[in-house]
């Protein structure tokens, strides 16, 4: 038997390696997709054959990651509860991609992923490969009944790890779980299951990788240009980049002011209400600036026609649809509603916040002579009409007064 594993050499991929090797008496072969992960990737070949994969497949999947999924996904508009990003949530799809490919290229009978059964990344992992490989088996250590029983705990695989030589990133001095991407990097488990636990408290700062603290960020605001096209960012003070490019340039400019910080939480797809702190600089940044573009470039009913389906999309891509045929749909509306956000957005960035300061747009519908307070030189709008216009709206709530009587509404 062959079986594939999405491996990222931490705590948990560590352990269930040689496990599922010995149980299903199998031949492994690893696989890390980096997403941007940076200095996590090192010494990942050496750890997994020391684990026991007979074979490792490290790839650099960062520019697709940007361009196919975060993009597309900034261009949706997409937060889930109105606070996460969705950092790790959009990288799965990716993955499993990647994945079944190799799987596939490699005559695998199965993947084998380290979600654990409380988790959605469970959900995630085999939703996308039901959608593009519903007859490849799926191995899920944590849903087995005998591998709890022998790692009840993160004590006990910490301890399996140190007895077997493996280094890994967790221990009991530093009891949480870390998720990093280009996106983002999510903090759970351990300390921070408590909720009235300050995650931002001055004790915790050597926990966050990717941003200082809005305390400790320059007392000096900076002013960016973001340039859009079709609802993409294409270049930043001017300067053309790749989507990849975007996103790194941003991650450190948000970083360096303390932007993008979260403690939330969540409802899990599978019931539960969790705990998540997350660091998404970059993210933050990219999704701030692009409503600014799209509030002078895009018609109010298109607008909000695709506002509305935000939670939708948010909730679709959180719950691991990506490849889902209602998510495909919604993405063809969302590419269509972004053909004229197209401009500069001038964003100032200071201690863990971003202002709007500036907007320009060759299709901007913003019309200063329309608006204006002031005489009106070009006639568009006639103040008259709006008696009309408001008597028109008024007819239906008169008619309801008269007839259910107006003491019912208040």
């Amino acid at each position: 038997m062959k079986i594939l594993l999405a491996y990222s050499g931490g705590l948990d991929t560590s352990v269930l390696l040689s496990w599922i090797k010995n149980k299903y008496n199998a031949e492994m072969i690893a696989f890390c997709a980096n997403v941007g992960q940076e200095e996590e990737l090192s010494g990942l070949e050496e750890k997994s054959k020391k684990t026991g994969a007979s074979k490792i497949y490290i790839e650099d999947l960062q520019e697709e990651f940007a361009r196919d999924f975060i993009f597309p996904m900034m261009q949706a508009g997409a937060i889930y509860e109105g606070q996460y990003y969705l950092g790790t949530s959009i990288a799965r799809p990716l993955i499993a991609k990647r994945m079944v490919e190799i799987a596939r290229a490699e005559g695998c009978d199965a993947i084998a992923h380290g979600a654990t059964g409380k988790g959605n990344d469970q959900v995630r992992f085999e939703l996308a490969a039901a959608a593009l490989a519903p007859d490849l088996k799926v191995i899920a250590p944590w849903r087995d009944e005998s591998f709890r029983a022998q790692f009840p705990g993160r004590k006990e695989m910490i301890d399996y790890c140190v007895a077997q030589g493996l280094p890994v990133e967790a221990s009991m001095k530093k009891p949480y779980s870390m998720d990093r991407n280009l996106l983002h990097i999510s903090y759970e488990a351990g300390i921070m299951e408590d909720p009235w636990f300050d995650a931002f408290c001055p004790e915790n700062k050597a926990m966050f990788k990717l941003s200082v603290a809005p305390e400790d960020a320059p007392d000096a605001p900076e002013f960016i240009e973001l340039e859009f096209e079709n609802g993409n960012c294409i270049a930043i003070d001017g300067k053309k980049m790749s989507p990849l490019e975007v996103m790194q340039t941003l991650n450190r400019l948000g970083g360096k002011h303390g932007i993008g910080r979260v403690d939330m939480v969540e409802n899990r797809f599978v019931g539960m209400k969790s705990r998540g702190v997350y660091e998404t600089p970059g993210g933050a940044i990219l999704f701030f600036a692009h409503r600014q573009m799209e509030s002078i470039t895009m018609d109010r009913d298109t607008m909000h026609l695709r506002d509305g389906l935000i939670p939708k999309y948010a909730e679709l891509v959180y719950n691991g649809f990506w490849y889902a045929p209602e998510r495909l749909a919604l993405q063809a509306l969302v590419t269509e509603t972004q053909k004229n956000v197209n401009g500069v957005v001038r964003v100032k960035l200071y201690k863990g916040c971003c202002y709007v300061a500036g907007r320009k747009s060759p299709n901007s519908l913003y019309n200063p002579q329309i608006a204006t307070m002031e005489a009106d030189p070009t006639n568009a709008y006639d103040q008259d009409d709006a008696s009309g216009f408001i008597h028109l709206n008024a007819l239906r709530l008169k008619v309801n007064a008269h007839v259910n009587g107006p003491e019912n509404l208040m």
